[in-house]
C-alpha cells in the first residue's frame, strides 16, 4: 500500500524556517511528481510545491523565493525548506503524491509561525 509520513513541523517565530520531510513507500517513487499542500481550518487546501519526476518544481505565488522543494530519490524522500517563514504560513501541511489513478496523502504536520 501507499503510505506518506511527514515530520518536521512546530513553532517557530516569524522570519525563521523549519525543513519538512515526507517519506514514501509502496510506490516507485521517482517517477511520480509529488506535492505539498497545506490548509487552515475553514480554507480550501493550498497548493504550496510540487516537484516532478525530472526535477522540475513549481510554486504558489506566496512562497515563491521562500520555500524550496526537493527530493532524494534514493531514499524516497520529498523535502520542503521553508524560509523567511511568515505568521500566514501557519497550516497543517500535506504530502500528497497521484499515484493508480488515486491521490494519497499523509495526515499532515503542523507548522505554527508566530511571535
Amino acid at each position: 500500500q501507499v503510505r506518506l509520513v511527514e515530520s518536521g513541523g512546530g513553532l517557530v517565530q516569524p522570519g525563521g524556517s523549519l525543513r519538512l520531510s515526507c517519506a514514501a513507500s509502496g510506490l516507485n517513487f521517482k517517477i511520480y511528481t509529488m506535492n505539498w499542500y497545506r490548509q487552515t481550518p475553514g480554507m480550501e487546501r493550498e497548493l504550496v510545491a510540487a516537484i516532478t519526476s525530472s526535477g522540475a518544481t513549481n510554486y504558489s505565488d506566496s512562497v515563491k523565493g521562500r520555500f524550496t522543494i526537493s527530493r532524494n530519490n534514493a531514499r524516497n524522500l520529498v523535502y520542503l525548506q521553508m524560509n523567511s517563514l511568515k505568521p500566514e504560513d501557519t497550516a497543517v501541511y500535506s504530502c500528497n503524491v497521484r499515484a493508480y489513478s488515486t491521490n494519497f496523502w499523509g495526515r499532515g504536520t503542523q507548522v505554527t509561525v508566530t511571535s
